[in-house]
C-alpha cells in the first residue's frame, strides 16, 4: 500500500513537473539568439528595441527587426499591432524561431513609456553596448488583459 501511494505521488510529480515545463517561456535577446542560446524547437521570448526604418506591412502580416543595439534579429507577425507599437521603442514578442533564421510572433507586446525595463533586458542592452547606460531603451512585459498590465497601459495582440 505505501508503496502504491508512492508510484502515485511520483506520477502525480511528473506530471506536474511536465505541465509546468512545457509552460515556462524564456526570454532571449537577439545577441543570444545570435550565439545559437536560443531553442530552435520551442516558444520563447524576444525582447529588445524595433529596429528604425525595419517596420513593413504586407496585408496583416508585419516584419520588423528586434535589435539590442549589437545584433539583430527578423520578427513576422500574422495580427494587428498593439497601438503603442513603434519603431525605436521597446519590444517584447512571444514565438518560435525559424530555421531561416526569422523569429514568427504570435504576440507583441509594446510600452513607449520610458520609465521602466526589465532587468534582464537592461543588462543585455547594456552588454550590447559595452557596459554603457542608455536612457533612450525602454521595455515594460506585462500580459494584456492583467491588472499590471491595465495600470501599466500595456495592450497585445495574439493570434485568434
Amino acid at each position: 500500500m505505501v508503496i502504491a501511494g508512492l508510484a502515485t505521488a511520483g506520477v502525480a510529480a511528473t506530471l506536474v513537473l511536465n505541465a509546468f515545463r512545457s509552460n515556462l517561456v524564456f526570454f532571449f535577446t537577439p545577441s543570444q539568439i545570435a550565439a545559437d542560446e536560443a531553442p530552435r524547437n520551442r516558444a520563447f521570448r524576444i525582447g529588445g528595441l524595433v529596429e528604425s526604418g525595419s517596420v513593413h506591412r504586407d496585408g496583416t502580416t508585419v516584419n520588423f527587426v528586434v535589435t539590442d543595439t549589437a545584433k539583430s534579429v527578423p520578427v513576422a507577425y500574422v495580427c494587428i499591432l498593439p497601438d503603442l507599437f513603434r519603431e525605436g521603442k521597446g519590444v517584447v514578442a512571444q514565438g518560435h524561431l525559424e530555421a531561416d533564421g526569422v523569429f514568427h510572433a504570435s504576440e507583441v507586446l509594446a510600452k513607449h513609456d520610458e520609465n521602466y525595463m526589465p532587468p534582464e533586458a537592461a543588462e543585455a542592452l547594456k552588454r550590447a553596448r559595452g557596459g554603457q547606460p542608455d536612457s533612450t531603451a525602454t521595455l515594460v512585459v506585462a500580459q494584456p488583459g492583467s491588472a499590471a498590465a491595465s495600470r501599466a497601459g500595456v495592450t497585445g495582440g495574439s493570434k485568434q
